[in-house]
């Protein structure tokens, strides 16, 4: 499978062809919605939780005598039956949503993930990027290639820049990604994937299938 190749100027400069191992490898739904659940869940934190008798702050004194008043027993003003007392079985911030994931299968849902895009023309590929460029220039180099401006646009870049991140990070729904951080949800939630030709063999070293056997 091939894709367009362009210039760091936006000039098309031909096709490059794509490593088969990730973008030419069979593709499986179940494996991707796994490991895109797997991932967001995995992104969730606790955010709701309850106080337990020991964090609500009142007397432990028994209000009352247990026995002769005819009234209900009462223990502490703490008591989840009173207004004010504590919340019985409430959520707890401990909560623990993590999943996992055998590598070879991360790996497996990656390599679909990558097929359905390349298979639906997401996926260009760009020779060089000057990391020092400005976000204006950016912007119009962009504007040069086949994607639309507005749409989730994904570069992966060969390794970490941060002068590059910084380049883009202004612009709406435009992301830099390390090809070693390559994952299902961002390359699944971008319309146009944006290759650096070093990015593809770096890449293929880390999620090929020889890697992940």
């Amino acid at each position: 499978m091939n894709a367009d190749l362009y210039s760091a100027s936006g000039e098309k400069k031909g096709t490059v062809a794509l490593p088969a191992a990730l973008f030419d490898a069979p593709v499986n739904a179940g494996l991707m919605h796994q490991a895109v659940v797997m991932q967001m869940s995995n992104r969730r934190g606790p955010i709701a939780h309850t106080k337990s008798r020991g964090e609500i702050r009142g007397s432990t004194r028994k209000l009352y005598a247990q026995k002769g008043t005819g009234r209900a027993r009462r223990g502490a003003v703490r008591s989840p039956l009173l207004r004010g007392g504590n919340k019985a079985f409430g959520p707890k911030k401990n909560a623990n949503f993590r999943k996992e994931m055998p590598r070879k299968m991360r790996h497996a849902a990656l390599r679909s993930c990558l097929s359905v895009k390349a298979q639906g023309g997401a996926v260009i590929a760009l020779e060089s990027l000057r990391p020092e460029m400005k976000t204006k220039e950016a912007v119009l180099l962009l504007g040069k290639l086949p994607v639309q401006i507005g749409r989730p646009v994904l570069i992966v870049v060969p390794s970490r820049s941060d002068a590059l991140t910084r380049s883009v990070r202004n612009i709406p729904r435009v992301k830099t990604l390390p090809a070693a951080y390559l994952n299902p949800v961002d390359v699944l939630g971008s319309r146009h994937i944006v290759f650096l030709t070093e990015a593809l063999a770096k890449a293929e070293e880390v999620f090929g299938s020889s890697s992940s056997s």
